[in-house]
C-alpha cells in the first residue's frame, strides 16, 4: 500500500483521517524539507481566505475538486458560518477520502461528496449535476486547491481547468493553488522525487510560467498569481511561511 497525497496532507495538518503509511511518507518528506508542515498550513490558510473572498462576492455554491478529506476548518464550515443554506460539493478521486467525507457530512443536506476524476472533466461534470447540489446556471465557487500538481503534463492540466471554466456561469470564481519550483528548485526536486517513490501519483512542482496559463479565460483578481502567504493575508497569523520563500503559488480568477 502506497501513501495517498490527500491523507499525507491531512497528516501534515495534524488530522486523524490517515494511515501509518501516510504519516511515514509525511514524516520522510519533512525530514527532506523541514518546513513542509508550514507549507500545508499556508495552503490551508489560502483556502480559507479565498473561500471567504468568494462569499463576500456573493457566491453561495462551491465545487471543491480534489478536496481530499474535509477536516476541521474546511469549506462547508467556513461557508455555513455565513449562510447555512449555501451548498458545498466535495469531489475527489480517492475512494477512502470520499468515504471519510461522507461520514463527516452525514445529515447535512447542503453538503455532499462524490468520487470523480479531474482528468475526465465531462464525466465529473455529469456526476456533479446528478447530485442536484450545484446549479451551473448560477455562479459557482470552483476550488482547485492543491490538486493540479497531481495532474501530469500529458493529462493537460490547463485544458482540464478550461473544461470546468466552460461549464460554469459568468460571475463564477476559481481558486487555484499549486506546488511550485519557482523559488526553491532544489527543495522542489527533493519532494518531487520523494512523491514519485512513496505515493501512487507523482507530484509536479511547476514553475510560475506553467501555472499562470491555468487562469486562461479568467480575470485574475489582485494581487495576481503569487506565493501562498502573499495572497491577501488577513493578519500575521496567516504568515505560516515567509513571503517569497513558499513552495506554493496561488491565485483567484473571475469568469467574465
Amino acid at each position: 500500500m502506497k501513501a495517498s497525497p490527500a491523507r499525507m496532507y491531512d497528516a501534515l495538518l495534524g488530522g486523524s483521517h490517515n494511515f501509518a503509511v501516510d504519516r511515514m511518507a509525511a514524516e520522510a518528506g519533512t525530514k527532506l524539507v523541514p518546513d513542509l508542515p508550514r507549507l500545508a498550513l499556508s495552503n490551508r490558510a489560502f483556502l480559507r481566505r479565498s473561500v471567504r473572498f468568494m462569499i463576500d462576492a456573493g457566491i453561495r455554491q462551491f465545487l471543491d475538486v480534489g478536496s481530499g478529506i474535509p477536516t476541521a476548518g474546511n469549506v462547508h464550515e467556513i461557508v455555513h458560518e455565513v449562510d447555512p443554506t449555501a451548498r458545498v460539493l466535495y469531489v475527489d478521486i480517492d475512494p477512502v477520502a470520499v468515504a471519510h467525507s461522507r461520514a463527516i457530512l452525514a445529515g447535512r443536506e447542503s453538503a455532499g461528496a462524490l468520487q470523480a476524476d479531474l482528468r475526465k472533466p465531462d464525466d465529473l461534470l455529469e456526476a456533479v449535476e446528478a447530485t442536484g447540489l450545484i446549479d451551473f446556471a448560477q455562479p459557482v465557487g470552483l476550488l482547485l486547491v492543491a490538486v493540479l500538481h497531481l495532474v501530469s503534463d500529458e493529462d493537460d492540466p490547463v485544458g482540464k481547468v478550461g473544461a470546468l471554466r466552460d461549464a460554469v456561469a459568468s460571475g463564477s470564481f476559481v481558486a487555484i493553488s499549486h506546488l511550485s519550483s519557482e523559488s526553491r528548485p532544489e527543495d522542489a526536486g527533493k519532494l518531487g522525487e520523494h512523491s514519485a517513490n512513496s505515493t501512487r501519483v507523482g507530484i509536479q512542482f511547476r514553475p510560475k510560467d506553467a501555472i499562470v496559463p491555468m487562469f486562461q479565460g479568467w480575470d485574475v483578481v489582485e494581487p495576481g498569481v503569487v506565493d501562498l502567504p502573499s495572497w491577501r493575508p488577513e493578519s500575521e497569523h496567516d504568515q505560516h511561511e515567509r513571503p517569497g520563500n513558499s513552495l506554493g503559488l496561488a491565485g483567484v480568477g473571475r469568469k467574465p
